[in-house]
C-alpha cells in the first residue's frame, strides 16, 4: 500500500508551481472548489505585498482524477503564476538577513542570490496548500475538521475559547483580515502591523490549528519516526519564516509540576459512539497528542512566525561580489504573512493527518478505507466488553 506524500516544483517568479500527491486512494470525491477557496484565502490577510493583487491562484488538476474522483494515481496539480520573470530579473548580490540569501549562495556557490530566493521564497507554499486541500477531500469523508488561525502579531495576544467549535472558530476567523476568532483582538492585531509599515518594518506571530473529530490512535509510539507530534512539527516548521513549534500547553508545561500538565481522564457512557469512545478528559493540555498518538481530545498546534526577513528601509549587509558593507537588497514583500501562514499551517496539518489516517486504515479504495476504519472504531468501542 502505497504511503500517502507530497512533493513541490517551481520558483517565485517562474511559470508556475507544481504539486504532485501520490497514495491517495481512488473514489473519493476531490472538491476543487475548496482547493480554490484556500488558495485564496492564502493570498489574502492584512499586510499582504502587492503582489497578490497580481496573482489569481486557480488549482489545475493535470492528473489522477476523473470526473471529480481519484483514480488511485498520482494527482497533479499545478498554480500558474502571473508574474513570470525568473530569467528577466536583476541579479540579487546584497543578501537579506534572514532570508536564506547569503547562506544559500555560499551552500551553491554563487554570488546571484536570486537562484536561492526563488525557490526560497514562501511563493511556494501555494503548492503546499492545494495538495493539503487535496487530502482534506479524505477528511471530509470521515467529518474530521481542521482549523487554523491566528493568535498573535507582534506583543499583541488573542484569547481564543479553548472550547470553541470548529465552525464557531472558522467563523469568527474569517470575520476580519486578520484571520482571528477572537473580535476584540482582531482590530489591534491589524493596528500592529499598519504601525510596523508606518516605520517600514515587519512584524511575526504566533498561528494555531486545531483538529477535532479525528479517531484516537493515528501515529505511533513503536518507531521514532512514526510519532504524530514529530512529524506534525516537522511540517509546521519547515514553512517559510517559521521558527517554532509547539503542542498542546507546549513550552509552558516546562514551569509547572506533572499535577498540573497532565489530563487526568474520566469515562462518560453517553459518549461511547462519538469518536473518543466514552474517554474524556478534564483538560487537553497534551494537545491531542500523547506517546505520539491521538488519545481522542482535539489536537492543538501552534507556530511562531518570525517576521518578514525583507524590510523596506533595509538592513546592514555585504555586497557578496565587493565584499563592501551595503544594506541589504528589497524585494517587493509583506508587512506581515501572518495571516496567510495559518492558511499554510492549517493545510500542511491537515496533510499529516490524511497519511497517519491512511496508514491506519489502508486501503486502494475509499469503500476499504472506510470498512478499516468502521471496524476499529466498532472494536475501540467494545474494548474491555468481553471481561464484563
Amino acid at each position: 500500500m502505497a504511503v500517502l506524500k507530497y512533493r513541490t516544483a517551481g520558483e517565485s517568479h517562474g511559470r508556475a508551481l507544481i504539486a504532485i500527491i501520490e497514495g491517495m486512494p481512488a473514489r473519493i470525491p476531490i472538491d476543487t472548489a475548496f482547493v480554490d477557496t484556500e488558495l485564496r484565502r492564502r493570498q489574502g490577510g492584512f499586510g499582504r505585498s502587492g503582489r497578490m493583487k497580481i496573482e489569481r491562484d486557480h488549482a489545475t488538476l493535470l492528473a489522477g482524477v476523473r470526473r471529480g474522483l481519484s483514480l488511485g494515481s498520482p494527482i497533479a496539480i499545478q498554480i500558474e503564476n502571473r508574474d513570470v520573470r525568473l530569467d528577466e530579473a536583476p541579479e540579487v548580490n546584497r543578501p537579506r538577513p534572514g532570508h536564506a540569501d547569503l547562506a544559500g549562495s555560499l551552500k551553491w556557490l554563487t554570488t546571484d542570490c536570486r537562484d536561492v530566493l526563488e525557490r526560497a521564497s514562501a511563493r511556494e507554499t501555494a503548492a503546499r496548500v492545494a495538495a493539503g486541500a487535496v487530502a482534506r477531500s479524505l477528511l471530509c469523508e470521515f467529518a474530521v475538521e481542521v482549523v487554523g488561525f491566528v493568535v498573535q502579531i507582534h506583543d499583541i495576544v488573542a484569547s481564543v475559547d479553548l472550547q470553541a467549535t470548529a465552525d464557531e472558530l472558522r467563523a469568527g476567523r474569517d470575520a476580519n483580515e486578520a484571520y482571528c476568532p477572537d473580535a476584540d483582538a482582531a482590530e489591534r492585531l491589524i493596528e500592529a502591523i499598519r504601525n510596523a509599515k508606518n516605520d517600514k518594518d515587519t512584524v511575526g506571530g504566533v498561528v494555531e490549528v486545531r483538529v477535532c473529530g479525528h479517531p484516537p490512535g493515528l501515529g505511533s509510539c513503536m518507531r521514532w519516526q512514526d510519532k504524530l507530534d514529530g512529524r506534525l512539527m516537522r511540517a509546521v516548521g519547515s514553512i517559510q519564516a517559521f521558527k517554532g513549534v509547539e503542542i498542546g500547553l507546549g513550552f509552558a508545561a516546562a514551569a509547572r509540576r506533572g499535577s498540573e500538565v497532565h489530563d487526568e481522564i474520566d469515562y462518560d457512557p453517553e459518549l461511547r459512539d462519538t469518536v473518543c469512545a466514552g474517554f474524556t478528559r478534564r483538560s487537553n493540555n497534551a494537545g491531542g497528542l500523547e506517546g505520539g498518538i491521538t488519545n481522542g481530545a482535539p489536537i492543538i498546534v501552534r507556530g511562531a512566525m518570525k517576521p518578514i526577513s525583507t524590510l523596506r528601509k533595509g538592513l546592514d549587509s555585504v555586497d557578496i561580489v565587493s565584499k563592501k558593507a551595503q544594506r541589504s537588497d528589497y524585494e517587493r514583500s509583506d508587512i506581515s504573512a501572518v495571516s496567510a501562514a495559518s492558511v499554510v499551517a492549517e493545510n500542511v496539518v491537515a496533510f499529516e493527518i490524511a497519511r497517519a489516517f491512511l496508514e491506519k486504515f489502508a486501503g486502494d479504495t475509499l469503500y476499504e478505507v472506510r470498512k478499516a476504519y468502521d471496524a476499529y472504531m466498532e472494536a475501540v468501542r467494545g474494548l474491555g466488553n468481553a471481561r464484563a
